[in-house]
């Protein structure tokens, strides 16, 4: 008999003030006339952890409503298993959710996924650990621990605004070697992010599957470019910014840190071993994709 199981994290950005039974409800009763009866968990912290680690064992389909870091933990157990991934975005930024074609609104998403089939997309790896989205260094870390700092405050805006300032304000200069595709360069920098196939301006991946990484350097050219490439970042116009620096390929290693460093992988903060070595895994997990009305 095919299982179904959705977890749902209590503490996501978007549904902290809803009751939690009525929730529930919602969603079970919504999937239940397409995949018939599924399992429906609300936790938050290691207690939404290993319901996502019981989930991803015990049933066929796993359906997770989170934040990025929270469908990347379910992304890391399912990959190369065959079992079914699906999202409900229900986090601050949502970035997987929305390249699969998932709606923000949470009663949308649910009708989405009672059209979704399942399609295999590529996953980045990271010293050997996948994440589906992107990972990043110096900027990128400081606005993770930045983010959770911010995160009792109204708005999805206003937390993102105040995160980014924090950020860069503390967020300094410093210098890496790169080893991409075989060829290594040299950079004075204070952000790297590696993304998992390629973004567009508005920060949306056209394709999911087309085997690459890509690997973008921001040059330090003082506050003022700090200040620039963040509001190029926000406006769409980061890729015509002089200072950042794109490259693409199936494997890349950075190398000239210290023995560790903080990576902010799907938006969670990690201390990971150097070099940072990157690869992409083509098709390896299976996706709920909403098809077309």
């Amino acid at each position: 008999m095919h299982r179904v199981t959705a977890v749902l994290n209590a503490r996501a950005g978007s549904i902290l003030d809803r009751d939690s039974q009525e929730l529930r409800a919602q969603v079970a009763d919504t999937l239940r006339a397409h995949f018939g009866p599924v399992d429906v968990t609300l936790a938050h912290g290691r207690r939404l952890l290993r319901a996502i680690e019981r989930g991803a064992t015990l049933s066929d389909t796993l359906i997770v409503g989170g934040g990025d870091g929270s469908v990347s933990h379910a992304a890391a157990l399912m990959v190369g298993t065959g079992k079914t991934l699906g999202v409900l975005p229900l986090g601050t930024v949502n970035l997987f959710a929305r390249d699969v074609g998932m709606p923000d609104d949470l009663g949308a998403a649910l009708a989405a996924l009672a059209r979704a089939e399942p399609r295999m997309v590529d996953v980045g790896t990271l010293n050997g650990r996948p994440f589906h989205s992107l990972s990043g260094i110096g900027f990128f870390s400081h606005m993770a621990r930045a983010r959770e700092e911010s995160r009792d405050l109204p708005g999805r805006i206003l937390r993102l605004g105040v995160a980014a300032m924090r950020a860069l304000g503390r967020t300094g200069r410093f210098t890496v070697d790169i080893d991409i595709g075989g060829r290594e360069r040299t950079f004075d920098t204070y952000a790297v992010l590696v993304t998992n196939n390629r973004y567009d301006a508005a920060w949306r991946r056209p394709a999911l599957d087309q085997g690459l990484l890509e690997i973008h350097v921001a040059e330090d050219r003082g506050a003022l470019s700090k200040l620039g490439a963040w509001a190029d970042l926000v406006t769409g116009g980061w890729r015509d910014n002089p200072g950042i620096h794109s490259y693409t390929a199936e494997h890349l290693r950075i190398l000239s840190l210290r023995r560790h460093a903080f990576v902010s992988t799907d938006g969670e903060l990690r201390r990971e071993r150097v070099p940072l070595s990157f690869a992409s895994w083509q098709k390896a997990l299976r996706v709920l994709v909403p098809t077309a009305v």
